[in-house]
């Protein structure tokens, strides 16, 4: 892994990404044969993340990939409400189980690994391998990958709606936390965000604004729209009220 690494990081962080990618969508089928879903990606997760972070550890890549603390008081940072927000929306608007009990503990375990993976290897390695060159394109390319990287839940039985908003809601998250790692040079709070997120949706039913609108697919549209919307005037502020840094690539 190492060589790869010193090699091109680039290359090292695609080539994880679509590892990664093809065999957690590929597990899903023998979750489905056990009948508990999530759990062969649970154990899947679990070892890719103690992998990445024994690998990340033992080569010293902690502050390289941003794992260390923010440079921005969370003050300035509005505490990072308005991601909680985001996270929490559909939570919000309804709280119910959506799986049984035992694939809502696998689902919600695999999250946490899951946020801590993806952000890893988007925004840690893809993004710092693309920032020694190019910071711009670097924020542009690991946002739309993130989102883009959505569309094998086609693959995985989602319907085209589903995917579609899976894909439009990571985009716009994307750019969000791309924006968080820049100015605060720390990759925990994306880790945080993207965990919670992923977590609290074995728990969003959305019941109360679907009895509102009369429509699940409209509720998960409302949904999603004002969680872009916090993103973007998240984004602003952070552009405009903390300090601009230097990108250590």
């Amino acid at each position: 892994m190492r060589k790869l690494f010193d090699k091109n990081e680039v290359t090292f962080a695609v080539v994880l990404i679509v590892i990664y990618v093809v065999v957690f969508s590929m597990l899903r089928s023998v979750s489905e044969a056990v009948g508990i879903e999530y759990f062969a990606e649970l154990f899947f997760a679990a070892a890719f993340a103690a992998v990445l972070f024994v690998f990340i550890k033992k080569n010293g890549l902690m502050p390289h990939i941003g794992l260390c603390k923010a440079d921005v008081p969370a003050g300035k940072m509005l505490f990072y409400i308005p991601p909680i927000v985001i996270a929490s929306l559909g939570c919000i608007f309804g709280i119910g189980l959506q799986y049984p009990v035992p694939s809502l503990i696998c689902h919600t375990v695999t999250m946490l690994f899951v946020g801590f993976i993806e952000e890893v290897l988007f925004r840690g390695f893809l993004f710092r391998g693309m920032a020694k060159t190019n910071p711009a394109a670097a924020v542009i390319v690991t946002s739309v990958t993130f989102g883009l990287g959505h569309i094998v839940n086609l693959f995985n039985g989602y319907s085209i709606f589903d995917s579609v908003t899976q894909i439009s809601y990571a985009l716009g998250v994307g750019f969000m936390l791309a924006v968080m790692l820049i100015r605060t040079g720390s990759l925990i709070p994306c880790i945080v965000f993207h965990s919670l997120n992923n977590m609290l949706t074995g728990f969003a039913s959305g019941a109360i604004l679907t009895d509102m609108v009369g429509s699940e697919e409209a509720a998960e549209i409302i949904v999603i729209a004002a969680g872009l919307v916090i993103a973007v005037l998240y984004m602003l502020y952070v552009l405009k009220f903390t300090p601009k840094r230097e990108i250590k690539a």
